[in-house]
């Protein structure tokens, strides 16, 4: 059986989503795991966007070797060159060039005809081939280029050395049928596709709902690569999801009789870890792993699956790594089962990262009965933020109540040990803790979003409080844990404080060394 190449963007696309900014330790743990689902090409980021990007793209590079680490690049000069220094560590490269080639790109963004096109994508192709033999080149807006000219182009950026060719439906507009046909009609009409073994990608995205279906169509029309993320994840409405299709790949294999070797076992701890480090929720009906997926309420269907499990359930949720039994620790659980649930999940601590965070599940464990999976990651979590954290909670106590002025007095613990105590008054003990913060950090934001919710069952959850703010045109997320939700909301609000400031300071180093 063929396989079809899968290429996962989640840390690049997938991170333009709104809110879902990550950091570098982040980035790094998501990076592992997508090396260990058996991903082909992970694409890291886009070098010449940030400082962050680059640093990310090239971490990633110089740590992952199993998958291809692939940086985004426009088609100019500058751009390639900032992405062949991120991936000149990589055991594997790859330098991805998009120009676009709609005639509405053409005559309202980019302003230029098809031949200038043609030449700055031959050349850009041609600058990327100096720091590596593995080049993919992107149409942009293939699906609403003229046939002629994407024929035109696509051999053009093949003579130039191009060794992927990847036909992105950029805004969503394809339908099925018509994406399938454009692979099937380039392969035909371009003998140099087989002859050179060139491979042909989908990039789908979800804004009338067809990301999967039309990526799917591609696969049949002769795609052997399909770019995708993880709970489908991205601008706008979001890109295909790469666990729906690895799965219909998988389950329907008598019809696509193609394959991909993504160990789908994985995908769960995926799901939740990408979940979990966005602060994007999945959808309790999302397909493969929603909280519904599996699930059955109907009489029927519960009498069908009890009698054999295949009457209502096309797939075994063993086979995407949905445990049948959830491992619950106590306050007696030692070290090494603690360890083995940390690496279940598919995280990868360091020595110290894993000490600290055991320190805090014995203290939650204090607090609570029974520690879930749910409560691990977000201790997970909340170690992988350590790295950013320049401000800690050190202490906190709020006034609240009828009739009485919500008041809250809040002490801060600097970098350098160093506290800082303050209070204030405010609308709600929420609002109290807030003002307290900002007035000990100096930083002045707007909340902009504030959600609570528990992370895991019973009435002694840890409640999670996500919260996004604004600070000179900035937006920053943040999240806090904790079985008391006005900590939860402090530490929420502080991490995005932290994030915050850990940006300003890379950019003003960054400003200063290209000062020097």
């Amino acid at each position: 059986m063929e396989s079809v190449r899968i290429f996962d963007t989640t840390l690049r696309d997938g991170e333009q989503s709104p809110g879902a900014t990550l950091t570098l330790p982040e980035k790094l743990e998501i990076a592992r795991h997508l090396e260990a689902m058996g991903v082909d090409i992970i694409e890291a980021g886009f070098p010449i966007s940030s400082q962050g990007d680059f640093e990310s793209v090239r971490a990633i590079a110089s740590e992952i070797t199993a998958s291809t680490v692939c940086g985004l690049s426009r088609c100019t000069p500058k751009d390639i060159d900032r992405a062949g220094e991120a991936i000149k560590h990589a055991a594997k490269g790859r330098i991805h060039v998009f120009c676009a080639t709609s005639k509405i790109h053409r005559d309202h963004k980019l302003r230029k005809g098809k031949e200038e096109i043609v030449k700055i994508s031959v050349d850009s192709i041609r600058q990327a081939r100096q720091y590596t033999d593995d080049v993919e080149f992107s149409p942009e807006d293939a699906s609403r280029t003229e046939l002629e000219f994407l024929e035109d182009i696509t051999h053009a950026a093949i003579e130039a050395g191009a060794t992927t060719i990847n036909l992105p439906d950029t805004v969503g507009y394809a339908t099925p049928k018509a994406y399938g046909e454009i692979f099937s009609h380039l392969i035909a009409k371009l003998p140099i596709i087989r002859e050179r073994g060139i491979i042909l990608s989908a990039h789908c995205h979800d804004d009338l709902g067809m990301a999967v279906a039309n990526s799917l169509s591609a696969v049949e029309g002769g795609a052997r690569q399909v770019e995708c993320t993880i709970n489908g994840i991205g601008e706008r409405a979001g890109n295909a999801a790469l666990e729906e299709i690895v799965m219909a790949l998988r389950t329907r294999s008598d019809y696509y009789k193609v394959t991909s070797r993504i160990d789908s076992t994985r995908i769960y701890s995926a799901s939740r870890m990408v979940s979990t480090l966005t602060g994007l929720a999945v959808q309790r009906n999302k397909a493969i792993v929603g909280e519904n997926a599996f699930a059955h309420e109907a009489g029927i269907h519960q009498d069908g699956v009890l009698k054999y499990r295949e009457t209502y359930e096309i797939m075994d949720p063993a086979t995407v790594g949905i445990p049948k039994g959830t491992l619950v620790l106590g306050k007696h659980s030692g070290r090494h089962a603690f360890r083995d649930r940390v690496i279940q999940l598919g995280y990868t601590l360091t020595d110290e990262q894993l000490e600290h965070t055991f320190t805090k599940f014995k203290s939650l464990a204090d607090k609570k009965k029974e520690v879930f999976d749910e409560d691990i990651e977000a201790l997970v979590d909340e170690q992988l933020e350590v790295a950013t954290g320049l401000w800690e909670l050190a202490g906190l106590q709020v006034t609240s109540g009828s009739n009485t002025i919500p008041t809250a007095t809040v002490t801060l613990r600097d970098a350098t040990g160093q506290t800082v105590q303050d209070a204030s008054i405010g609308d709600g003990p929420v609002d109290a803790i807030y003002s307290a913060i900002q007035r000990l950090t100096g930083i002045q934001a707007t909340l902009l979003d504030y959600r609570i919710r528990a992370v895991s069952k019973g009435k002694d959850a840890q409640g999670e409080v996500q919260i996004e703010l604004e600070h000179n045109g900035r937006k920053i997320r943040g999240r806090g844990l904790s079985t008391d939700i006005l900590e939860a909301s402090a530490l929420g609000y502080l991490a995005a404080i932290n994030r915050l400031r850990s940006i300003s300071n890379r950019e003003r180093l960054v400003t200063q060394h290209v000062a020097i």
